[in-house]
């Protein structure tokens, strides 16, 4: 292998490398390069990775509608649950506490006789 200081550009033969992508291995002149994540990448393999991300995007986006509609039902079957349990928990406290009967009964009993 040659020394990286006789390398030349890939796309421009007569300029000198001053880099080799990590994607395909390939050196580079300073035009044909350009940062990306901390990283120097060939303009060719930046638009493959660009092209990759924007089709694995799509994927998502197209899901991302249907999974807030999934949140948004299960959040009301949730509620809706909730408070059909309340309802039904309520419902088992006798009719005779909802007069104020239970409560009168419950503190006489608790009072002892006049002492005199």
């Amino acid at each position: 292998m040659q020394a990286f200081q006789h390398q030349h550009c890939l796309n421009h033969p007569i300029r000198e490398a001053v880099a080799r992508c990590p994607e395909c291995g390939g050196f580079f002149c300073r035009e044909c390069i350009t940062e990306h994540e901390d990283r120097v990448i060939c303009a060719q393999c930046l638009k493959k990775l660009m092209e990759l991300v924007r089709l694995t995007g799509k994927g998502r986006l197209r899901f991302a509608g249907l999974s807030r509609v999934a949140y948004c039902a299960l959040g009301l079957v949730i509620g809706w649950l909730f408070f059909y349990e309340t309802g039904r928990i309520l419902l088992l406290i006798p009719t005779s506490f909802h007069d104020g009967t239970l409560w009168h009964d419950q503190a006489d009993q608790a009072e002892p006789g006049p002492s005199k």
